[in-house]
């Protein structure tokens, strides 16, 4: 049954999702507080990080409601599929192991196949970090750069994600995994998603204000990415497809000099240690 009554249905619940823009997630978390039975779990649903703090969800839950187990739900769960029911897979992480379990088989079903991670922070940032790699990936597809472009920033990409997420506290092999690779994948390559979308449009000669007005959802890697480079200096992590993207929706740069920047780009080892 859907309300919009938040206190009826925060008031009954067992356990709280939490599917809210980042940017709004404080405020509404606040109103949950208001209403919440003690220790009932609060997941997050969100890939994004807020603005003023540069927090993920999980850390805002744990401020704000202290005592109850925080969570995160993500994956490449394109939303569009999950509510036409085709099959996918998701990862629950959570510290708790008992609580995590217990609520693996709250929302795994037959075609929404859930799996779980003690990274938190990893889970949590690879969800964050891929929507700025997609708005490049996109940027690529709208300027007809080619699939073998496309495959490069995905795995470059995946490279600065997984450095800044280690740098960070998150777990290298997180990266190689559903919330990692795979939702990266997804974002990237699927035309339902929306940060490839406003990467299309951006290639394609739009300015973001443009795209943004146009669109009827959130895209979080726009709000995401200043705040992704602001961590990038902070832990000293370079991120050169981050902030080419930083660069094009802050009004600095366009789609095709980003591109451009990219291949003036300083090459070396693929890997730190050969």
């Amino acid at each position: 049954m859907a309300t919009a009554d938040i206190a009826e249905v925060v008031s009954q619940s067992d356990v709280v999702v939490m599917g809210i823009p980042s940017q709004s997630f404080r405020s509404v978390l606040q109103t949950v507080k208001e209403h919440i039975r003690p220790w009932v779990p609060v997941i997050s649903l969100t890939k994004g990080l807020e603005m003023t703090t540069h927090k993920r969800m999980t850390e805002i839950i744990n401020e704000i409601l202290p005592g109850h187990p925080a969570g995160v739900l993500t994956g490449p769960n394109l939303a569009r599929e999950v509510m036409a029911g085709y099959a996918a897979a998701s990862v629950l992480a959570m510290e708790d192991p008992v609580i995590t379990q217990a609520l693996q088989r709250v929302f795994h079903s037959g075609l929404f196949r859930v799996y779980t991670n003690k990274d938190v922070i990893g889970c949590e940032l690879g969800g964050v970090l891929k929507n700025v790699i997609a708005i490049a990936t996109g940027m690529g597809d709208g300027l007809g750069a080619g699939e073998n472009t496309r495959s490069a920033l995905i795995s470059r990409g995946l490279a600065e994600i997984t450095q800044l997420g280690v740098a960070m506290g998150a777990q290298a092999q997180t990266f190689a995994g559903l919330a990692g690779i795979g939702d990266l994948v997804a974002t990237c390559t699927s035309e339902k998603s929306r940060n490839r979308h406003v990467g299309f449009h951006l290639g394609q000669g739009k300015t973001i204000r443009e795209i943004i007005d146009d669109m009827h959802m959130v895209a979080e890697g726009v709000k995401s990415a200043p705040v992704v480079m602001q961590l990038a200096n902070e832990h000293k992590v370079d991120m050169p497809i981050a902030r080419e993207v930083y660069q094009v929706i802050q009004g600095e740069s366009n789609a095709a000099r980003a591109y451009r920047g990219l291949l003036r780009a300083d090459i070396g080892s693929e890997f730190d240690d050969c």
